[in-house]
């Protein structure tokens, strides 16, 4: 069975809308290495529609490093209702999103990676399939925006581990309490 990983950027304040606006001027080699590290047992991602056509513009045009030539070639499955085809090594996940994660899930192979965060995440989190999240939490007050878990149930959630970098990043990894 695999295992369903949410990575998600935020505010020291709780946002996690347009992270391109204040996560960039901290990332740098702790970063990258924290990233990679994700990828290493990492099979497939899980993208919203948004996040997917972001990526869809931006990656494919790089190259020549091993992060990301993996991230390029590892499959994609796509949430969306409104998308009808998908370029960039991906494919749409049929039926009911949350149940086709479901499925995922069960099949043999590396992790799943979630990136970014919206309905998507929110009805992953609804539906309990999150095995691990890795909460980078960066040293910055964004002052409004979404927040991930608003309208969330009360979920306890065990430590696993922190990871501190220079930059002022901390990353949580927790897993919901069995």
């Amino acid at each position: 069975m695999r295992k369903l990983l949410e990575t998600t950027f935020m505010s020291l304040d709780g946002v996690i809308s347009d992270p391109q606006n204040w996560s960039a001027p901290y990332w740098d080699d702790e970063h990258s290495a924290y990233s990679q590290s994700l990828m290493a047992d990492t099979e497939a991602q899980l993208l919203g529609r948004v996040t997917y056509e972001g990526f869809a513009e931006a990656w494919p045009q790089r190259s020549g490093d091993p992060y990301t030539d993996k991230f390029n070639a590892m499959p994609k499955y796509v949430a969306s209702r409104t998308l009808t085809e998908t370029k960039w090594n991906a494919q749409l996940l049929q039926g009911d999103a949350v149940e086709a994660v479901a499925r995922l899930k069960e099949e043999d192979g590396g992790n799943l990676l979630k990136f970014g965060t919206g309905e998507f995440s929110k009805a992953l989190l609804d539906a309990k399939l999150v095995d691990e999240y890795h909460i980078w939490v960066f040293p910055v007050i964004a002052g409004s925006g979404d927040r991930l878990f608003d309208g969330q149930a009360l979920t306890h959630l065990d430590l696993l581990g922190s990871t501190t970098f220079k930059s002022g990043i901390v990353v949580h990894k927790l897993a919901p309490k069995s």
